[in-house]
């Protein structure tokens, strides 16, 4: 009787071929993990789904997907993990301890974080990554919910340039903007950095639109041409008619961009540069989230620009 095969770590190349058909568990089906684990099941990835609330986990069954009963069940097969929580603790939470995807994971297999969370946290989760034998890239998104849900994300990936080519047929499933921005960390680093871009433009379209009302201007066409030219965003895009309707209905939820508008200014203040706009931005969503506003849509910010108006 010969003895059971050991699966030895994969190469590059091995580990692209078969990426292409691969084992995928997905931890965390929140806004943005949910409709990315769907379509991994659509792209003919197998997914298994791992969340704290069962309802997320029945959706992705009846999407093709399958569920389980704990991390350590979730990833002990898959050749992808995910992870996708809220914060840094929440990532460290899943990864660590005897029950988390280190200790459970097999060698060689890609840990993906498409969660937000500090840089240097991310450096050191990836250290203890490599050490436990897998290959952690950190992958955080940007897109919102209907980014998600389209798989048309922007997914900014630091670590090593061997596991991101690896990894391309995952990411592209979700993504379609990928591009590889360095060592681990980068990738967060350059979330930081959108997270401060996509704060400061909301809620200068919230002053525009107050603005805009304020001299009872047909907003609906001035939304339109302003769209048109230099003050055109993709915030202006998704965001603006929102603020029109008055919906803030969560795609992105202020508590989370007051989280991550906090390791925008922790990280700027430890490399020594000013972000004044964003600390300016960061005290409002502050604000809001402290007065029980933090479940709204982060275009929910307008509501305190409105108020600071008298309106």
């Amino acid at each position: 009787m010969g003895h059971p095969r050991t699966r030895l770590p994969l190469s590059p190349k091995e580990l692209t071929k078969e990426l292409a058909m691969s084992k995928v568990t997905v931890i965390g089906l929140g806004i943005m993990g949910l409709p990315m684990a769907i379509n991994l099941v659509k792209a003919g990835h197998t997914v298994t789904g791992f969340n704290r609330s069962q309802d997320k986990m029945d959706k992705l069954v009846s999407e093709g997907g399958s569920a389980a009963t704990s991390i350590a069940d979730a990833v002990k097969d898959a050749d992808v993990v995910i992870t996708m929580v809220p914060d840094s603790p929440d990532v460290e939470g899943v990864v660590s301890g005897d029950d988390g995807v280190f200790a459970n994971a097999q060698k060689g297999a890609l840990w993906i974080d498409a969660s937000s969370i500090r840089p240097d946290v991310a450096v050191e989760l990836s250290r203890q990554a490599r050490d436990a034998g897998l290959k952690p890239l950190d992958a955080p998104v940007s897109g919102g919910e209907q980014g998600a849900i389209d798989a048309v994300l922007s997914i900014m990936v630091g670590g090593e340039k061997e596991d991101f080519d690896a990894a391309q047929d995952v990411l592209t499933a979700v993504g379609k903007t990928i591009v590889h921005v360095g060592p681990s960390g980068s990738g967060q680093t350059v979330k930081a950095a959108n997270q401060l871009i996509v704060a400061v433009n909301i809620g200068v379209l919230s002053e525009a639109i107050v603005f805009l009302e304020a001299y009872g201007v047909d907003t609906d066409a001035a939304l339109k041409v302003l769209g048109g030219g230099l003050a055109g965003s993709k915030v202006l895009d998704q965001k603006g008619q929102k603020m029109l309707d008055r919906n803030f209905d969560p795609g992105f939820r202020l508590a989370l961009h007051h989280k991550d508008l906090g390791i925008v200014t922790s990280a700027a203040r430890e490399a020594g540069v000013a972000t004044p706009l964003g600390a300016v931005v960061a005290q409002l969503v502050a604000s809001l989230v402290n007065t029980g506003d933090g479940g709204l849509d982060h275009s929910g910010l307008f509501k305190l620009i409105n108020q600071l108006s008298g309106k």
